[in-house]
């Protein structure tokens, strides 16, 4: 029985993966990579939203440990690069999200995943997205390049309309942590529109309450999101995914829960460094 929980506890990393990115990394970008349909270098920042973050800057880093019950899987980590990328003239959070094996178990299934999205540090939506997967034999890469002047969006080689800022699953993430989720009731309901593979999807974010929890990293006040997503490799069902959000102004993950047949899988904080402010929702 052990050997098989390891097993499930391995080949569910990737899922972890989706877990993190879902819930709402890079190469720097020239004007080549999206096509100025429109003659953008006219257009001004001005014609683009802006938005206050008190959440998170440069240089922010969250380390994870992946397992099932007691057993450590793998390790994940969010981290904000310490230098913008510069996209058509604007900065950008240049974010990286990441989950690996641990070496020792890789001869039941190894995982390398990465995902990174280049984010208007001003209006907080994506230009550029990739997502890198290696699991065990399965391998995906994947890239969108988005245009938000125009509402496109530029992936396997063919363009795609869109709704103005809409997000990949890790700038939808990073905005709702820019939302002040404190002052929203229990059951609560944000939406937003998400693009994956060829298709502009429905994300919703439930607000679930708050509870205390201690993990590795600390105990931590939280509130408790649920997502929820039809499709796109990522979310399907309402009420198996949970998300404990630190409940202060950082906003940051703190434990991710997914049910399976057989328990919880999950990811929880062990370490962070670099935060924009205090993390005043830290109990110890």
């Amino acid at each position: 029985m052990e050997f098989m929980n390891k097993k499930i506890n391995i080949s569910s990393l990737g899922f972890i993966a989706a877990l993190f990115v879902a819930s709402f990394f890079f190469l720097g970008l020239s004007d080549s990579h999206v096509k100025n349909k429109n003659k953008q270098d006219d257009k001004t920042a001005t014609d683009l939203r802006y938005l206050k973050n008190e959440a998170y800057g440069f240089g922010e880093r969250l380390d994870y440990k992946v397992g099932y019950k007691f057993i450590t899987a793998g390790y994940g980590s969010f981290e904000i690069m310490p230098k913008p990328l510069i996209i058509f003239g604007r900065n950008c959070y240049n974010i990286q999200f990441e989950v690996h094996s641990l070496p020792s178990l890789e001869f039941l299934y190894k995982v390398r995943d990465r995902y990174s999205s280049a984010v208007d540090c001003g209006g907080i939506f994506p230009w550029a997205f990739e997502q890198h997967i290696r699991e065990g034999k399965y391998s995906l890469d994947f890239r969108a390049d988005f245009d938000h002047w125009n509402n496109y969006v530029k992936a396997n080689n063919k363009y795609y309309p869109i709704p103005k800022y809409t997000h990949d699953v890790v700038s939808a993430f990073f905005y709702v942590r820019t939302l002040n989720l404190s002052s929203m009731r229990t059951d609560s309901v944000l939406v937003l529109k998400n693009f994956f593979g060829d298709t502009t999807y429905s994300l919703a974010v439930k607000i679930k309450g708050k509870e205390e929890i201690e993990v590795e990293a600390g105990k931590f006040r939280c509130i408790v999101i649920e997502p929820i997503m039809t499709k796109g490799g990522l979310f399907k069902n309402e009420g198996n995914i949970r998300i404990w959000l630190s409940d202060d102004d950082r906003k940051i993950p703190v434990k991710v829960a997914s049910k399976i047949l057989i328990g919880y899988v999950g990811a929880e904080l062990t370490k962070y460094s670099g935060l924009r402010g205090p993390l005043t929702a830290k109990l110890d």
